[in-house]
């Protein structure tokens, strides 16, 4: 028999399956989808076996054998290792980057497998029996001859032992000591053996008489028994209790927010969604369904109830987020409707944690994930639903190899599954909805809030008006008027401002430097905490300085608005006001998160001031007022997206306020009023924007009229990337049809990073037969050539961000 591996080497000419024979000891044990040691030249690496096969076209001869078996079960299912062959096609990445996506990382972390005794007494075989010598733990390479490895998969099939991985590292199976206590009549013979000087001896032996029989975990039995550690250790020598470590799972953080989801009773639009989605499931047809429902109608309770039908039948389901932020208050939701059947993967959980989460779901103890884009790879083998909340964020996307977007991914394994799709948004990204117009998605519309409240309502300020009268403040009157009205009220409010750090940038007001980034096209963004400059592309940081580094002069101020400023200038306003910050940097720590959310809604503050992580999902019953105070700022960009994303982002936000009984109102701050993507948000109205944007991009042939694809070239010398970017853009235009439009090559938006110069070009097309053979090729070259030169290429099929 020879196995077809993938080996964990992610280099241009070894990027194929290669084959291996089985040696006899593992004839019958190794199958696709399991991880193997290989040698591979003089070294030895993992690798994944993908399929099996009688004969080889090589000289058998030659085929070096299987080393080691890595795992005794397979941890990527048929469907996954189908789904690896077709992304590392689409995404143009090494299938090893592709099938290594689909693991947490503590699963690339050096490993040793063990066998682990859970029935001692369902094991007959002496041999087996002399291999564990009264052990419950013992490696599995000690099991060496077939006939032991025949009798463990016997045994691991009927559940007398289990082979488990232990992860090396952070990352190792988490344990806790039990303590077995004897039962009553042994304790009360035993009792009199005990010194009558051995005071503390005895206090913990009558403790354990009243818990006779029970097994309790150690650290909780000194706690409740008032003795020390060593007594405790002094009466299990005395044969009183036995100890055992006990295998635990890392439980993620799931704090108690005080959950306000929508009564169960579902209204006319949210009842019609959930007939038409089960419609789908229950027949089987792997439809992808765009829920298009305004801020605050209900989308999660149409999640829920259609899951539950889901797991009533006995399969299993995904359910996207995309930010950690919004993981909580989801988690929480989740949990409360379906207990311990739901597993959490997002990036915040420590590498154990994710690990853990990753066994949940193997070991099919769970129905549900809830997770961040990298749980789109679950290894459920029974999927019957597939949601993405939000389907409009850019960060379902991928920025490092392979770029997949998990809307892709999501509509690709319901397709293997025959089951739907659901793509929920009030502000649907374009190419969703103009989907949904021509009938590939079918659209499902929820119009009206759950509870029936009214939208709130929107004011727009204009901030020249606010300028002229003098107000240098972030804050406009109107704005603040209805801060101070509200902490009179005693309710809640949101401010957001889409940037961290205290500035955007430091500028002489002299000869008009800004102080730039050494390695980077871009200027450092001040930090008020650390006092320090920091640029947020390649890590560099500095000291302010206190006078201009041109010339000399100390009119050197900041400029722009961050989170920290904003901060400052509420204590000043508002000097009575519980402020709470949520931005990158005070969310660093583990569980943040979910720790200010939970202040937040226990009302310990006032004031929730944030950036982007705080736009959407939130779902507190005392927000009554947000404020944007900086609208423009995604609207300037140097992206055709910018009006869709300040549009979706002013929606979102918007729609925190007044979902509940209390009404809500909201203020955008901005310099541009009269842009149709505020406008339009103001109205909180999805189709004229629509109709508005795709008439622009039609206008200049951006998706979704045409495709996008964004090759970029990086070099530390600026002449020899200029060359590659030119030799590239040749090679597109002969190898592809005159009717797709390569624009470039030209330097990119950000033109240095980390010292390293960067260049672009972009195909546009709308259909082009040959791409992906001309990527390919471009690839080829590039990956036995260029790259010796030091030429860092990449290439994005569909990007979200252009920069």
């Amino acid at each position: 028999m020879i196995a077809e591996v993938i080996v964990d080497v992610a280099a241009y000419p070894i990027d194929r399956p290669f084959d291996y024979k089985i040696p006899e000891l593992f004839l019958g044990f190794v199958e696709p989808g399991m991880r193997v040691k290989v040698p591979f030249g003089p070294r030895k690496v993992a690798g994944y076996v993908v399929a099996l096969k009688n004969d080889s076209d090589l000289d058998v001869s030659k085929i070096k054998p299987l080393e080691e078996l890595i795992d005794f079960e397979p941890i990527l299912s048929s469907e996954l290792l189908k789904l690896s062959e077709w992304l590392a096609v689409d995404t143009l990445a090494y299938r090893i980057e592709a099938l290594q996506v689909m693991l947490p990382a503590a699963m690339r972390a050096k490993y040793e497998k063990y066998i682990q005794v859970e029935d001692s007494s369902a094991i007959t075989d002496t041999e087996f029996m002399n291999m564990l010598r009264g052990r419950d733990r013992v490696p599995l390479k000690i099991a060496d001859t077939s006939e032991l490895l025949r009798q463990l998969k016997a045994y691991v099939k009927n559940g007398a032992v289990r082979v488990d991985t232990l992860v090396k590292q952070q990352t190792a199976v988490k344990k806790v000591r039990m303590i077995h206590i004897a039962e009553i009549e042994e304790l009360n013979q035993q009792v009199e053996t005990l010194s009558k000087q051995a005071v503390k001896q005895r206090e913990l032996v009558n403790w354990m008489i009243e818990h006779a029989g029970q097994t309790i975990e150690a650290g909780k039995l000194i706690a409740e028994s008032g003795v020390s550690a060593t007594v405790l250790k002094t009466i299990i020598e005395k044969g009183f209790a036995q100890e055992k470590k006990t295998e635990v799972y890392r439980e993620p953080d799931a704090l108690e927010i005080q959950d306000t989801a929508i009564p169960k009773q579902l209204t006319a639009y949210q009842q019609h969604a959930v007939d038409e989605i089960l419609e789908a499931y229950r027949s089987g047809t792997d439809t992808t369904f765009l829920l298009h429902g305004i801020t605050g109608s209900g989308k999660t309770e149409v999640y829920l109830q259609t899951i539950e039908e889901v797991l009533s039948t006995g399969k299993e389901a995904i359910m996207l987020v995309p930010e950690i932020s919004l993981t909580p208050q989801m988690t929480t939701r989740f949990k409360e409707r379906f207990g311990d059947q739901v597993a959490v993967m997002h990036s915040a959980l420590s590498a154990g944690e994710k690990y853990d989460e990753w066994r949940k779901i193997h070991r099919k103890e769970v129905k549900v994930v809830v997770g961040a884009r990298s749980a789109i790879f679950a290894p459920f083998e029974k999927l019957g639903i597939i949601i993405l909340d939000e389907e409009h964020e850019s960060t379902y996307k991928q920025e490092d190899s392979p770029r997949y977007h998990a809307r892709d991914v999501a509509i690709w394994r319901a397709q293997f599954n025959h089951c739907p799709v659901i793509l929920g948004s009030a502000t649907p990204a374009l190419e969703s909805y103009a989907r949904a117009s021509k009938g590939v998605y079918r659209l499902l519309e929820l119009p009206t809030r759950a509870k029936d409240q009214e939208l709130p309502n929107v004011n727009i300020v204009d901030m020249r008006a606010e300028l002229k009268d003098g107000n240098r403040s972030m804050f406009s009157v109107p704005l603040a008027d209805a801060v101070r009205d509200r902490l009179d009220k005693g309710e809640q409010t949101v401010l957001f401002l889409n940037k961290r750090g205290f500035s955007s940038f430091v500028l002489c007001r002299d000869c008009g430097t800004t102080i730039q980034c050494p390695n980077c096209d871009i200027s450092l963004t001040y930090h008020r905490a650390t006092e320090n400059l920091k640029c947020h592309y390649c890590g560099h940081e500095e000291r302010v300085p206190q006078v201009c580094p041109e010339c000399e002069s100390e009119h050197i101020r900041f400029f722009g608005t961050g989170t920290q400023k904003a901060e400052e200038e509420i204590a000043k306003l508002f000097p009575e006001a519980r402020v709470l910050r949520m931005d990158v940097d005070t969310t660093r720590q583990k569980g943040s998160h979910a720790r200010l959310l939970q202040k937040f809604s226990e009302g310990q503050a006032d004031i929730l001031l944030g950036t982007q992580m705080i736009a959407k999902g939130l779902d507190f019953p005392n927000i009554t007022l947000v404020g944007v105070l900086a609208a423009d700022t995604t609207l300037h960009l140097a992206d055709f997206r910018a009006a869709e994303k300040t549009f979706q982002l002013l929606t979102q936000v918007s729609g925190r306020a007044g979902r509940h009984d209390l009404e809500g109102e909201v203020f955008v701050q901005t310099y541009t009023p009269e842009h149709y993507a505020i406008e339009l948000a103001k109205a909180q109205v999805y189709e004229p924007f629509y109709e508005m944007e795709m008439g622009t991009r039609k206008q200049f042939g951006y998706p979704p009229f045409y495709y996008i694809v964004n090759i970029q070239f990086s070099h530390e010398d600026l002449m020899k990337v200029v060359g590659y970017a030119e030799k590239a853009g040749r090679f597109l235009a002969d190898g592809l049809s005159p009717e797709s439009v390569i624009i470039g090559p030209t330097a990119s938006a950000i033109s240095r990073v980390n010292n390293r110069y960067r260049y672009q070009c972009l195909i546009k097309y709308k259909k082009e037969p040959k791409l992906t053979e001309t990527l390919q090729a471009l690839i080829r070259i590039y990956r036995t050539d260029w790259i010796k030169d030091g030429l860092q290429l990449s290439v994005d099929k569909s990007p979200v961000v252009i920069y």
